[in-house]
């Protein structure tokens, strides 16, 4: 695990100063913390759209499909909780050539499309996962989302990385301003969590490729105000 501790906006007012939005005086300084760690869980959206002649043809082709893929998702020892329908659709596919006359568009097929929601909790299985269910009948992949299922520790460490950041800049600029750094007075957390690291791509025809994890960022941003301690 890596800390990075990164700039964020920093403002100082003195006593003859304003701070904005405050009616308080002091130095005023935002930090933030950053670990960086390797991924272990990850979220894919898997989808299948079938067109037919008729509504419940393309329903039935679409149903047959994400069965399939079920089945196979059960091999793979991917548990129920880790999957979850989340988009379901059916509508008219309509003939939209250009048309001499003024007469209606017809509907000549039907789409029914069915989105799956499955989260991978070991990465291992990940690649053997994607080729299945492609080899299934799956031709819509929205997404490839790679997190962490437990960023408590990491998020500790950020925010201690955060306030380390803050309080190194507030001394830097009361030295820079020749006054002594006093008590902090107020310190509230702006954001927190973790930016997952996403791959996006769109109908999908085959995954014999490798997948790179890499890295997801656990941040957490402080703002701190110090009062000036009163000269001797």
């Amino acid at each position: 695990m890596r800390i990075i501790h990164g700039a964020a906006l920093i403002w100082m007012a003195l006593a003859t100063g304003v701070v904005a939005q405050s009616s308080q005086n002091g130095i005023i300084v935002s930090g933030e913390g950053v670990v960086a760690l390797a991924p272990d869980m990850a979220t894919i959206q898997l989808g299948v759209s079938e067109r037919a002649a008729s509504a419940s043809d393309a329903m039935r082709q679409t149903s047959e499909k994400v069965t399939a893929i079920l089945v196979q998702l059960d091999g793979l020892a991917v548990a129920g909780m880790d999957r979850q329908t989340s988009g379901l659709y059916l509508r008219p596919v309509y003939d939209n050539r250009p048309r001499e006359d003024n007469s209606p568009v017809e509907v000549v097929g039907y789409e029914a499309g069915n989105t799956v929601s499955v989260t991978v909790r070991d990465l291992s299985k990940l690649g053997m996962l994607l080729d299945a269910v492609v080899a299934e009948g799956a031709n819509d992949f929205n997404g490839l989302q790679f997190g962490l299922q437990d960023n408590a520790e990491a998020l500790i460490a950020a925010r201690k990385g955060a306030v380390a950041d803050a309080m190194a800049r507030a001394s830097q600029l009361a030295q820079a301003a020749g006054v002594t750094l006093g008590d902090v007075v107020q310190m509230s957390e702006t954001s927190q969590g973790y930016r997952p690291m996403e791959m996006r791509a769109s109908k999908m025809s085959s995954m014999d490729m490798p997948i790179e994890a890499g890295e997801v960022d656990v941040r957490a941003q402080v703002t701190m105000q110090f009062e000036i301690a009163k000269s001797e």
